[in-house]
């Protein structure tokens, strides 16, 4: 029998512009301490550590947890794209849900450098080498950063398949910073209108400069527990994970000359079918979601993936501002990646600290009302998309 899997405790550090942060293995520290502060936990408690990072040598999860004590606990490390920080709460998950351990640490940090990311390796087959592929069969391949182009280039075939216009690209980008410019944590509070992004240079059609997430320094972290540890612990109902899956990429992706399937649409839309499955509660029931917006053109793509609206129905979503307090969801309360910004494997566990403070009602001025149930999307490509859907009874 799986055992139930909590979150009692989260914490981070605001994020960072590349070269403006402190070192990696101290934004990590912090992050933790303050997760387990917030539990109520000491690190002895702790039994094992999950470590969530793309850009590092190996082990830096140790050199991370070492700054709050040499226990000898297990250190696991976790890379997984972007998708690392939620892959690596998957895993500390299923750890307490087989009944293996009770209490367990998930970080996720990362120190960044400036500009658009790229290969650390160019000596041996691309990860993304299948996806490189079919974008030069399907668009051409051309100067710019080049997940600017595989996203651009999906929005530009949804604009393409529905009359989308321009504008509502943007106004998702205008959404995330007024939501950020109550985040204490984003990096970019400075609300911005639709004539300003559209205005911004552009890197790849649909997507100006303000459309795309920035590298970013930060770290998250949360304590995960099984029900005999929170009850020994006396928290009385905590936030939980109620379903989680995760999904990789399928032949779709690739066989279907589709810049929308490769850049993981169906990875999305499966991964969010198995979650409401195992949850028995569909997207209706949803009070507030942190998805991954590492563009414009994804968090649009995303809400049709997640069932948020049909197909199709997008732009009308976003321009009845049903993607914003007042309509029928709020989606990326914190500001997103878009604007409180993207240090890989730190995101997905930020994604969980801002649904908890929300399931708890801490989350100050960005507070959904009454949300009791909370969705996460976290996406990588190369390829793997992790759902989670979090409750508080």
């Amino acid at each position: 029998m799986a055992h139930r899997t909590n979150i009692i405790g989260v914490g981070m550090v605001p994020f960072a512009k590349p070269g403006k942060s402190e070192n990696y293995n101290v934004m990590a520290a912090k992050a933790a301490r303050a997760a387990l502060e917030d539990a109520g936990v000491d690190y002895s408690e702790i039994e094992q550590a999950y470590a969530g990072y793309v850009y590092g040598d190996s082990t830096c999860g140790q050199r991370a947890v070492y700054e709050l004590g040499l226990t000898g606990i297990p250190v696991f490390n976790v890379n997984n794209n972007c998708s690392t920080g939620s892959s690596a709460l998957m895993l500390a998950s299923q750890a307490i849900a087989g009944g293996m351990v009770d209490c367990v640490l998930v970080v996720g940090f990362e120190q960044m450098e400036k500009g658009a990311l790229s290969s650390k390796w160019n000596d041996r087959t691309s990860p993304v080498d299948k996806h490189v592929n079919l974008m030069n069969d399907v668009q051409g391949f051309v100067q710019g950063p080049v997940t600017a182009q595989m996203f651009g280039g999906a929005g530009r075939e949804y604009r393409w398949k529905h009359g989308t216009r321009r504008e509502t690209f943007a106004k998702i980008s205008e959404k995330a910073r007024k939501h950020a410019s109550k985040n204490p944590f984003a990096l970019f509070r400075e609300r911005l209108t639709v004539d300003e992004i559209l205005a911004a240079p552009e890197v790849f059609d649909p997507l100006t400069r303000y459309q795309c997430c920035p590298p970013t320094c930060g770290a998250a972290a949360a304590i995960l527990c099984s029900d005999q540890f929170a009850a020994k612990q006396g928290i009385d109902k905590p936030v939980y994970i109620a379903a989680q899956a995760m999904t990789t990429d399928y032949a779709s992706s690739f066989e279907e000359d589709s810049m929308i399937k490769m850049i993981g649409y169906d990875m999305a839309k499966n991964a969010a079918q198995k979650v409401y499955a195992q949850a028995g509660i569909g997207p209706d029931d949803v009070d507030v979601i942190e998805l991954h917006d590492c563009f414009t053109a994804n968090e649009l793509l995303t809400y049709e993936a997640l069932g948020l609206c049909g197909e199709g129905q997008a732009e009308k979503f976003i321009w009845d501002e049903d993607n914003t307090y007042g309509g029928k969801y709020v989606t990326n309360p914190s500001g997103g990646l878009l604007s409180k910004g993207h240090p890989l494997g730190a995101t997905g566990v930020a994604q969980c600290a801002e649904l908890v403070w929300q399931l708890r009602g801490q989350a100050g001025d960005r507070q959904v009302e009454g949300a009791r149930i909370g969705l996460q999307h976290n996406l990588g490509l190369g390829g793997a998309c992790v759902v989670t859907m979090y409750r508080r009874d």
